[in-house]
């Protein structure tokens, strides 16, 4: 079955700390509220089984502990609840390997026909004790659109959407907990005070100036409507949102067409949900789309040369030193 509408809904909510039930149960809130709204897709925070932020502070026996096979009974929960619903749903969680044991920040998407894609997060830094993964994840829907997944930072290099994009990808799932981080860019985002959410029913003027500003929705358009557009795809960001262990995540879930155009989205404090439906018809002719056809592979060696200064993960986000890039001649 193919269809040139797809319905989607990007969900944002507030997890608790490691409380799976409560978490699982606001999933299961949003899966259903959305399938009575017709929607095809419904895509949930970045780890929103656990909670995000407050995971750095686990020694590595507790991570082991909260950890589950996709597999397991959180995975296979939203997987029953994609079949009976008749809706393709994610969840974030943490995964354990069930063959060496290794720990991913993972994200599964369900199918109504059972089928789970699951992908590991290519850039984990949130912990030592958890790894990389190493591959894309593009995947077949029974709408006949194809769909990728990459987890928050995997979005912001640019190299990842472009792969996704050439394996086919049309929707672009990209579950995150961002916003209000304490960046070291001296133009990039900043924490946001507490207070700001805990007063929010009080001043909701303050915290609304948080979440659209530069902190939040302010950040986000210097770089998310670029993903979609140059590449040709529709993209659906959802958020965590409220507290973080101490961070204040902002929320601002939000679905693109693939002009980058914002189709919905919501500065809400809340936890709350935006639909649209994403006119797949678009994407043929699209300016990305168009633009990747115009490709010279022939060109981009310098994308997959290692120059040897390359950082991993946890480094390239928390080290304080410099990141110029030094011009280096290609070997002959």
């Amino acid at each position: 079955m193919s269809t040139e509408q797809l319905r989607c809904a990007s969900v944002q909510f507030e997890p608790r700390p490691d409380d799976k039930a409560y978490n699982l149960a606001r999933v299961e809130h949003f899966t259903r509220r959305a399938a009575a709204d017709g929607v095809h897709l419904v895509v949930v925070p970045e780890m929103s089984l656990l909670g995000y932020w407050h995971l750095r502070r686990h020694p590595a026996e507790r991570l082991r502990e909260l950890a589950e096979p996709v597999t397991g009974p959180s995975v296979t929960r939203v997987s029953e609840l994609a079949v009976e619903l008749g809706v393709a749903s994610g969840l974030g969680f943490l995964e354990r390997d069930e063959v060496d044991g290794r720990l991913f920040n993972s994200y599964a998407v369900c199918l109504p026909d059972g089928r789970v894609h699951r992908h590991r997060k290519l850039h984990a830094f949130e912990h030592e004790a958890v790894s990389s993964g190493d591959r894309y994840t593009v995947f077949d829907t029974p709408w006949g659109v194809r769909v990728g997944i990459l987890v928050c930072w995997d979005n912001n290099l640019v190299e990842n959407v472009r792969a996704t994009a050439l394996l086919g990808a049309s929707i672009l799932v990209a579950p995150h907990q961002t916003g209000g981080t304490d960046s070291r860019s001296p133009h990039g985002m900043r924490p946001i005070p507490p207070a700001v959410w805990e007063n929010r029913h009080r001043d909701p003027a303050a915290v609304e100036a948080a979440f659209r500003g530069d902190s939040g929705r302010g950040w986000l358009l210097r770089w998310l409507p670029s993903r979609a557009h140059d590449n040709g795809l529709a993209l659906i960001f959802s958020n965590g949102v409220g507290r973080d262990d101490d961070e204040v995540r902002t929320g601002n879930a939000m679905i693109l067409d693939p002009y980058g155009r914002i189709l919905a989205e919501t500065w809400a404090a809340a936890d709350t949900m935006v639909t649209a439906d994403v006119d797949l018809s678009l994407i043929p002719l699209s300016t990305g789309r168009r633009w990747l056809k115009g490709r010279r592979p022939d060109l981009y060696g310098v994308l997959t040369h290692h120059f040897g200064d390359e950082r991993d993960p946890r480094t390239a986000r928390f080290s304080p030193d410099p990141a110029a890039v030094a011009p280096t001649a290609l070997p002959d």
